[in-house]
């Protein structure tokens, strides 16, 4: 049974009665032995095949301990008052259906994780490179390791329901803690590394956290400027580095996983035998874009439910038949990195590499090279950035490889093209330049296996998926949030459209609210994966869901007649401009940074005002340490000023002279897609250069790299006002200041 797609009219009848609601290691470091074949040099990571024959005597007695008798699913769901709900204990009513994926039987995490120890127990689970070594947990070692930190949380005074929460880069102790402290019946909670230490405070003091583990002595000293503040802390652990300075309840990685030696283990099992699927285990913050993080209540069926239903949408192979291999390097705090590197991975047995904690800094690569993962999730800031660097360094080939690369963009474009739209035939020249170039490109860049590359956590340019789709390596959208525990939408290789975010998930369902002339209205959502509410947030609970259990994004979209989903801006994100015209931002900024390649980030301004405005930043070189945008000019933006005749290399050089080659370019691009414009309300009439680029370290932009508009309004609130100081509302060509 395939995603529902309703219209209002027809989705009150449906929902009379609601749809549906609602790694690692201290094996690295000691605690468990690593044999040889579970070392491997970094030239060669390679699939574990089952080697049952190595199995200590007494293995599956060893297991036993961890057997844990299930309750009956009906038992231990009983319906609930409500489909959502915002208290740490409460239990909401599962949107159970009659038939298809939404009536599979719900399990907790430990069924999930004890159901895949079981079928893929001598598979590689999780791999860390140290000193040039890849060190491997299998499944069984994996469990094991959970195991034993879920007992050491338990010594450590985890209180049910209380939180745990995480800080640090992507690693097997990250997984292991986040899976041990919902086995020891906690919350995991990712937290941002990003964070300054007061938010640390409001995510750890939101959720009550008893323990915080840190990755090393940075991140530790957040959580000391805060631990006073934090009267349910009761132990800290560090995983990453060393620990400089002994203190009181400050415990290593390798000290914690001995912490629970002493605790009983059918103490740990019979908590884990009293969680229900209804109940929570999860708690993902939002970024705060728009006021304070909300903590995304997630239940157990939230999260194995719906990692089952995504894997075998996506199609990802079974370890038994051929294991899947991905690089785990987005922030864990999101659920999309969650849900694609822990749970849908433990679903179908998935060997996780983790990459190096410079990643966005620009090691990824490296890894990606490395490991050749068979799939591959990036938000479109790193499919911008592979794109400005492969740019960059096919500007330095030969005039003749150039030709040829040009040739051969033009045959993957076209003929992938065609094939989106149904047509199977592929044409002698695109075989060549398959030979000649695709091939070539995804070895490159590591995904020459890759038979999945995605996109999500923000908008991505037409440009950039033109630019990928080109070498043959279609870049799929798909669309959820943190409410929805990560994916709604996705798209397939056989059925994608350009722009569109592609289809529901079978047992997922769509609603369009309150649609115009043209279909588009508010994207809401209904099915097994909707939370369960925000925590101790009732009000809020009550915007999100309403009365029919409809699940409100807050993103306009509309359907085409295939039944794509297309997002055509948010609903906060409108400008309503003094004549009263709704504008969506998004599609105007993505035109202009189209029309002119030197623009980096635009934002469009004019929210009741007699006319729209943007403001504009520059490509430029990001310091690879501190992520801090710099003033010289990126090779990209470098080699568009030479093609205009302007000799200006740094940002600063362009705004202090009013570069006229650059000025009027810019003008000449907002022209033409004012040109393009449904009215002249919807045209940019004025603008302005940014001295710097948006980035994460200024605050622009948030942890997935979406623009955080309030921030950007606030900071330039000067420029933004210098704008209108003009009485009259300007007309003609768009005029521009410094």
């Amino acid at each position: 049974m395939r995603g529902t797609v309703l219209c209002e009219s027809d989705a009150r009848m449906a929902l009379a009665e609601p749809v549906s609601v609602a790694y690692c290691n201290s094996a690295l470091q000691g605690s468990c032995e690593v044999s040889q074949e579970d070392v491997l040099l970094n030239s060669s990571p390679r699939t574990a095949e089952p080697h049952n024959n190595n199995s200590e005597p007494g293995e599956d007695s060893k297991m036993e301990k961890y057997q844990v008798k299930s309750l009956d699913p009906k038992a231990s769901s009983p319906p609930g008052s409500s489909v959502w709900t915002t208290r740490c204990d409460g239990e909401v009513r599962l949107r159970m259906e009659e038939q298809g994926f939404g009536s599979e039987a719900p399990k907790t995490v430990h069924q999930l994780l004890q159901e895949s120890v079981n079928k893929y127990s001598d598979f590689y689970a999780l791999a860390s490179k140290k000193n040039g070594q890849w060190i491997k947990l299998t499944y069984k070692m994996y469990y094991d390791e959970c195991w034993k930190a879920a007992k050491s949380f338990l010594k450590l005074g985890l209180e049910r329901f209380h939180g745990v929460g995480i800080l640090g880069f992507n690693s097997a102790e990250w997984f292991i803690a986040d899976i041990g402290a919902i086995l020891a019946g906690g919350f995991a909670v990712g937290i941002y590394t990003t964070n300054s230490p007061e938010a640390c405070h409001y995510v750890a003091e939101n959720c009550s956290a008893n323990v915080i583990v840190v990755e090393n002595h940075k991140q530790l000293q957040k959580i000391l400027e805060i631990e006073d503040r934090l009267p349910h802390l009761k132990g800290i652990v560090q995983y990453g580095e060393e620990i400089k300075e002994k203190r009181p309840n400050l415990y290593s990685w390798r000290e914690f996983m001995e912490l629970g030696r002493d605790v009983p283990d059918s103490r740990l099992r019979e908590i884990i035998a009293s969680q229900k699927p209804n109940q929570c285990c999860t708690l993902i913050y939002t970024s705060g874009t728009t006021g304070q993080p909300k903590g995304v209540m997630l239940s157990h069926d939230n999260l194995t439910w719906t990692a089952a239903v995504a894997a075998r949408f996506i199609t990802l192979s079974d370890a038994h038949d051929r294991q899947e291999h991905v690089v785990s390097y987005l922030p864990l705090s999101h659920i999309a990195a969650q849900m694609c590197d822990i749970w849908a991975a433990m679903s179908f047995g998935v060997q996780v590499y983790f990459a190096q904690p410079d990643a966005l800094k620009g090691s990824l690569v490296e890894t990606l090279r490395e490991v050749r993962p068979t799939a591959f999730l990036g938000v479109p800031r790193v499919w911008e950035k592979m794109e400005e660097k492969m740019k960059s360094v096919g500007m330095k080939a030969s005039a003749f490889r150039r030709r040829v690369a040009s040739w051969a963009k033009e045959v993957g474009l076209q003929t992938n093209l065609k094939r989106m739209n149904g047509y199977s035939e592929v044409p002698v020249n695109f075989r060549l330049a398959r030979q000649l170039v695709y091939r070539k490109v995804r070895k490159a860049i590591g995904l020459d296996r890759c038979t999945k590359c995605y996109t999500g956590a923000a908008p991505i340019t037409r440009e950039t998926l033109e630019f990928f789709l080109s070498l043959n390596i279609p870049v799929l959208e798909l669309y959820g949030m943190s409410e929805s525990s990560g994916p709604h939408t996705i798209s397939l290789p056989h059925a994608f459209r350009l722009g569109s975010c592609g289809k529901e998930l079978g047992g997922c369902h769509t609603l369009i609210h309150k649609p115009d002339r043209d279909g588009t209205g508010e994207i809401c959502f209904s099915g097994r994966h909707v939370f369960m509410g925000y925590l101790n947030m009732e009000d809020k609970t009550k915007e999100a869901i309403d009365e029919d259990g409809w699940l409100h994004s807050g993103d306009l979209g509309k359907h085409d007649k295939d039944g794509f989903l297309f997002i055509t801006g948010r609903i906060k994100e409108l400008i309503i401009t003094a004549g009263g015209e709704n504008i969506p931002p998004v599609p105007i900024e993505d035109a202009v940074k189209n029309a002119v390649p030197i623009i980096s980030n635009a934002m469009l301004v004019g929210d009741k005002a007699k006319f729209l405005a943007m403001l504009l930043t520059l490509k430029c070189v990001v310091d690879a340490e501190t992520g801090e945008p710099g003033d010289d000019l990126s090779p990209e933006a470098l080699e568009f000023c030479q093609k205009l005749g302007s000799k200006a290399t740094k940002v600063s050089e362009i705004i202090s002279s009013k570069d006229k080659a650059i000025y009027t370019a810019i003008q000449k691009g907002i022209s033409a897609v004012n040109e393009g414009a449904v009215s002249n309300a919807q045209k940019v009439q004025k603008w302005v250069l940014l001295e710097k680029d948006f980035s994460l370290f200024g605050g622009e932009l948030g942890p997935t790299m979406k623009l955080k508009r309030p921030v950007v309004a606030q900071k330039y609130r000067d420029q933004i006002a210098q704008f209108y100081t003009d009485i009259e509302t300007p007309s003609g060509e768009p005029s521009s200041r410094t």
